[in-house]
């Protein structure tokens, strides 16, 4: 395991704690530049990474840890409880996101859940965690209610669009101009924000409107 904090009695602190728990705590490093160098010469089951440190933030060092560590987990430990540095530290695929003031018994119970292949997370942040996926949830909900609706005509038009039928053609299978064929195409693009039949073909694929073959 590979500690990095810039507070060397937190440091020193730890190491205690994680080695009574009969953790083997390999390496440390007090800056992100040097804990990116431990990883890399170390190559740490678990790398403990605290999110505020001078030069190289935690939540940049997790990426550039895993582009030289990739067999590491990353567990990172936090005097923050910005919803931001959350996320962005999920996004950037750590397994554990403690808070500093976590005793130490709980955080080292926290670091055997990350180290047995689950996840953990402090109770303060959970609650955090929560109302972002509540707001993204309401964002996707908010993003389908707005979607474009294409009439019954414009999917039965996109249908022969994706059987490689020319507008001509189109129009005669419809018994409706090839100009208003075009027309049709025409809006279908702009309801979908699209430039080509093929994209929008692609849409109505996807979405479910039409299927191919």
């Amino acid at each position: 395991m590979l500690v990095v904090d810039d507070v060397p009695l937190f440091r020193a602190g730890l190491k205690a704690a994680l080695r009574d728990a009969g953790f083997d705590v390999v390496g440390e490093a007090d800056t992100g530049e040097s804990a990116v160098a431990a990883a890399e010469t170390l190559q740490p089951d678990l790398v403990l990474l605290d999110v505020l440190m001078p030069g190289l933030s935690g939540l940049e060092v997790v990426e550039k840890i895993q582009a030289v560590a990739p067999n590491s987990t990353t567990v990172l430990l936090t005097g923050s409880e910005s919803e931001e540095d959350l996320v962005v530290g999920l996004k950037a695929g750590v397994r554990g996101y403690v808070v500093k003031d976590t005793p130490f018994p709980v955080l080292v119970e926290s670091i055997k859940v990350v180290a047995n292949g689950g996840a953990s997370i402090s109770p303060s942040m959970a609650g955090k965690l929560f109302d972002v996926c509540r707001q993204l949830l309401r964002h996707q909900e908010l993003l389908q209610s707005r979607k474009p609706t294409l009439t019954g005509r414009e999917i039965e038009v996109l249908s022969h669009v994706a059987g490689g039928m020319t507008s001509k053609e189109i129009g005669e299978k419809l018994f409706i101009s090839e100009n208003t064929v075009k027309n049709h195409i025409r809006n279908i693009l702009d309801k979908l924000g699209l430039h080509s039949r093929n994209e929008a073909v692609l849409y109505a694929v996807r979405e479910n409107l039409i299927s191919l073959g």
